[in-house]
């Protein structure tokens, strides 16, 4: 088969595409043929070396797809050849074969075309775990979602939407304000000229966020807790404005507020699982009643994977970016 190789880290032209091995499905494994894959950050991280694979994973990069079963390793049930599906992976989505965990797979929803459900498995298992089972949304609280334009956010302005939240989001064009306010966010902060802190103070008559889902990292903790309610949880889920930075505990005490950082790839299988497992619950029935979306912004050929990696730093892009093949 042919994957995106990176025979050396650095800029989007490190990425090759090559002729490599099939992968053969182990136990409680199936194969797919892939159909699509989706971009996400940690691919850029994983192209420029650092951010390698989970032992025992595939080397190529690529946390999500869309296909078809192909073959059924040794003691999969519940699924056969040739369904359609898209999944979670710990790598290997930029190939048009991948060996996928059976407990990491979805059926493509209702009213979604397979290529376009590549866009769904990381977003939606990314938002639902740290949105909804760790800091735990709940109707008539405030989100705050920092990059509402990116695939997570997009997702995560639908989600907290449905199920009565608030959202605030912060982007940096109006373009990208005017598309989360479609999306129904309710509160719209462009980074680039506005303090997010005081126009979250402002738009919660000064009780601040409830949830707050950071993609920044260090860049933004010490506001983050400052636009924090009490009793408010922050979810770090990126880094990409560093990685250390100062935490004032005293604030944090005395909102009596949480943080948490988390990543899907490193996790176990059966972690895993269960998040798969709670989206299709959860998650599934609201897009296939049409009320969630995947939110796409183009589509580019698997073999052009570096212009998909350059779209992606350069930030313009709204929603998700997929890699197709024929």
């Amino acid at each position: 088969m042919r994957a995106i190789t990176i025979p050396e880290p650095g800029g989007p032209e490190a990425l090759v595409w090559d002729e490599v091995p099939d992968p053969v499905p182990g136990e409680g494994e199936v194969l797919v043929e892939v159909v699509a894959g989706a971009v996400n950050r940690a691919d850029l991280l994983q192209r420029q070396g650092f951010y390698d694979p989970p032992p025992g994973t595939s080397p190529y990069p690529g946390l999500e797809c869309s296909g078809r079963i192909a073959e059924l390793g040794p003691g999969v049930s519940g699924w056969a050849v040739g369904d359609e599906v898209c999944a979670l992976l710990a790598g290997g989505g930029y190939a048009e074969k991948v060996a996928v965990p059976a407990g990491q797979l979805l059926p493509v929803p209702e009213g979604i075309e397979l290529q376009q459900a590549a866009a769904l498995p990381e977003v939606t298992c990314t938002v639902w775990s740290n949105v909804f089972m760790i800091a735990h949304l709940r109707p008539g609280e405030t989100l705050l979602v920092h990059g509402g334009a990116s695939g997570i956010g997009t997702m995560a302005i639908q989600l907290a939407k449905s199920v009565g939240a608030k959202v605030a989001v912060t982007a940096g064009s109006k373009e990208k304000l005017a598309y989360c306010a479609d999306l129904g966010a309710d509160v719209l902060i462009n980074y680039r000229e506005q303090d997010f802190v005081e126009e979250i103070r402002i738009a919660t008559d000064g009780a601040g966020a409830d949830v707050i889902l950071d993609i920044m990292g260090a860049k933004y903790l010490d506001r983050n807790v400052k636009a924090l309610a009490t009793n408010g949880r922050i979810a770090v889920i990126g880094l990409q404005g560093g990685v250390k930075g100062e935490l004032n505990l005293a604030a944090l005490l005395g909102k009596r507020a949480a943080i948490t950082a988390t990543s899907l790839r490193a996790r176990p299988i059966a972690e895993k699982a269960a998040i798969v497992a709670a989206v299709r619950e959860h998650v599934w029935p609201l897009i296939s009643g049409g009320h969630v979306r995947p939110v796409v912004d183009r589509e580019l050929p698997m073999s052009e994977a570096a212009a998909a990696h350059r779209v992606l730093e350069e930030s313009g892009h709204i929603g998700k970016v997929l890699l197709t093949l024929p």
